[in-house]
């Protein structure tokens, strides 16, 4: 592991420890390097714990216990400062292409290692585009989110048919499981979709029902004391 230190951190607030891993994408071509040199500048005010190369190398850019510039506004459960209450891993992919076999075992072993230095489960390790739904798309329909349930890493629902469309209904089961309800429900579907049923399109179906009640009675977003609050 290399390590390129950049200055654009702080202090987590209030005390918090890393609940989450949240995983983005780039959106950059030219390697690491450009990554670096982006997140090492004090102007741009963002960096990232982490950035994995498409070759598999992995530049550590934020000490663990810091605060990282990566994850903006936005929340995930109870949590609404992600900053402070997460790790960010930035990988390298201009949104273009697949995500390179050396880098999937790349982020594996890494998200492997944090879950097990911050004792985060699977449904902690989360997209950009589930805290900030919307607004993020990353790290994009692209990403092996099943792949990474498979190892013990994320988490994925069963594909079941379930009830007639209910949109009060999932957008309950969505909240339950951590996603935010301050969104239009178009944009929330989406959100969901991108993550575990890229490429689907339309309306809410029974399938969408089936997999967001799973993923809400099996992994409900802990209701956290003292939960960071945004400032």
């Amino acid at each position: 592991m290399r390590e390129a230190p950049s200055p654009n951190c702080g202090e987590r607030r209030d005390g918090t420890v890393p609940h989450l891993i949240l995983l983005h994408y780039t959106a950059m071509a030219g390697g690491v390097e450009p990554v670096i040199r982006w997140f090492q500048d004090p102007e741009t005010q963002l960096s990232a714990h982490y950035v994995v190369g498409e070759d598999g190398e992995v530049v550590s850019m934020v000490p663990e216990d810091r605060r990282a510039w990566h994850a903006g506004a936005g929340r995930w459960g109870a949590i609404t400062d992600v900053n402070s209450a997460s790790i960010g891993i930035e990988i390298c992919n201009a949104a273009t292409h697949p995500f390179s076999a050396r880098q999937m075992d790349a982020v594996e072993d890494l998200v492997s290692g944090i879950m097990d230095r911050h004792v985060i489960p699977p449904e902690g390790v989360i997209g950009h585009s589930d805290s900030a739904p919307g607004r993020k798309v990353d790290p994009g329909r692209r990403f092996d989110w099943r792949r990474l349930a498979l190892s013990g890493l994320s988490v994925w629902p069963k594909p079941a048919a379930g009830p007639a469309p209910d949109q009060d209904g999932f957008r309950r089961d969505a909240s339950t499981f951590g996603y935010t309800e301050e969104v239009p429900f178009e944009t929330l579907l989406s959100a969901f979709r991108l993550r575990f049923r890229p490429g689907i399109e339309g309306p809410l179906d029974p399938v969408d029902m089936a997999m967001i009640a799973d993923l809400a009675r099996r992994w409900p977003a802990p209701a956290l004391d003292g939960a960071p609050a945004a400032s």
